[in-house]
């Protein structure tokens, strides 16, 4: 394939998938800040229901991720996210207008189930327009969108919060993904041979290098064959594991820094954006270097490990010296982002097309999952306990057993299979 065809896939589709997942990531993430800053208060919101509110999202994240990617992989992931985003705007800027805790639960699960097809729904995109040696810098820059949204978010999010309140910083951060949905359809198109901006030969080149990578991989009939393999029930008990650490840890940073002595909103969102800054450094390089090697595996386990530590240390050292804490905080953050794209390369690379985007669904699915335990019993623990070390603690594990599953599913990949599984190899 031709360096032009590259340069121009690249210019044109990554930025268009960057603000489209940071935007759905700014819908969810956000309510951390609202939280902290008098919605809770204001709605007369006890610590274990904020806890439940924070992370019902991720349980209304979890249902719809299948269905979701199997509609992108044989019908439009462009539809797909054109209306995903109209509903997410308008259902993270009605946040700001409600008035009492009951309408606020069917928001947050509301929220939940209409993004949950964008991430599986956005890696089938990005496996029709990349291929195998560019897969996992693709995958990273549009989970990029995650930290990168963190960053700018805890920054402006402080200052809207100190200038209008919690509705409005809400209302206005919500509007961006409803406009962005007609800028989406406008620009995208499922596949190569529907770009205008390709040419004829440019599309054929593209498309029979995506189709020589399938050639190696034995077909898998449906969903139900792929589910059952060893790997991919590995992988997504990794990944929930794994979910449990990072969105205890997107949703409770604030909360936790706002404690510290001497804290104002503002400050606090300045500090909660600096793991997010170490993040994207860290998943650029890893996603670089995994791509030249071919190896994800050990670009994954060791990220991992290297946040179980750093909880645990931060948890040793305990509340009274934040500075340290805060520092050991930054690393974990981000070491637990650095793997994503490396992460998210694997399933296509030891399953066909015809299931891989169900696979990635399934394991996304079991992240929310997680995500949903995370969020809710980081929460739980922060207030039953008066303090973030439980929670610490909790995170860490989560984290050191996600480093042993992720050793676990891509060796079981790479072995020639038993009867009762498929037989691929990575």
């Amino acid at each position: 394939m031709k360096q032009t065809i590259a340069k121009q896939r690249w210019f044109f589709l990554i930025p268009i998938a960057f603000i489209t997942y940071s935007l759905a990531y700014l819908d969810r993430a956000n309510y951390g800040f609202g939280a902290a800053a008098g919605l809770a208060k204001d709605l007369h919101i006890t610590p274990g229901t904020s806890s439940l509110l924070g992370s019902l999202f991720f349980l209304g994240y979890f249902f719809f991720q299948i269905p979701g990617a199997h509609y992108a992989e044989n019908k439009s992931a462009k539809k797909l996210i054109f209306w995903s985003l109209i509903s997410w705007g308008v259902l993270a800027s009605a946040t700001g207008l409600i008035t009492n805790i009951k309408l606020l639960f069917v928001i947050r699960f509301a929220l939940g189930v209409v993004e949950s097809a964008v991430m599986p729904a956005m890696l089938v995109f990005l496996s029709h327009w990349f291929t195998k040696a560019e897969r996992s810098r693709a995958n990273t820059f549009l989970i990029l969108g995650n930290p990168a949204t963190v960053l700018w978010m805890s920054i402006v999010s402080g200052y809207l919060l100190q200038s209008f309140g919690w509705r409005w910083m809400f209302i206005i951060e919500g509007l961006p993904a409803v406009i962005w949905a007609f800028i989406w359809w406008k620009l995208v198109n499922d596949k190569p041979k529907d770009a205008k901006w390709l040419s004829q030969q440019e599309k054929l080149d593209l498309e029979e290098q995506l189709r020589k990578e399938q050639e190696g991989l034995k077909p898998v009939k449906n969903y139900r064959e792929a589910f059952k393999s060893k790997h991919v029930i590995l992988l997504s008990l990794q990944y929930a594991l794994w979910s449990i650490g990072v969105y205890g840890f997107v949703m409770w940073l604030p909360s936790i820094i706002k404690a510290a002595p001497n804290m104002n909103i503002v400050k606090t969102g300045w500090l909660s954006s600096v793991p997010y800054i170490l993040a994207v450094v860290l998943m650029l390089a890893a996603s670089y270097f995994s791509d030249k090697t071919l190896n994800r595996k050990a670009f994954v386990w060791p990220f991992l490990l290297i946040g179980a530590v750093a909880f645990y240390i931060s948890y040793a050292i305990g509340t009274h010296h934040f500075w340290l804490s805060f520092i050991l905080l930054v690393i974990a953050g981000g070491a637990m982002y650095a793997p994503y794209g490396p992460f998210f390369a694997i399933i296509p690379e030891i399953l066909p097309r015809n299931v891989a985007g169900g696979a990635m669904a399934l394991i996304n699915s079991m992240g929310a999952l997680g995500s949903f335990v995370g969020s809710y019993v980081v929460g739980y623990l922060n207030g039953a306990t008066g303090g973030f070390g439980a929670s610490y603690i909790f995170m860490a594990g989560s984290l050191f057993l996600s480093a042993i599953l992720t050793i676990w599913a891509v060796n079981a990949a790479k072995k020639p299979n038993k009867a009762t599984d498929m037989d691929v190899s990575a």
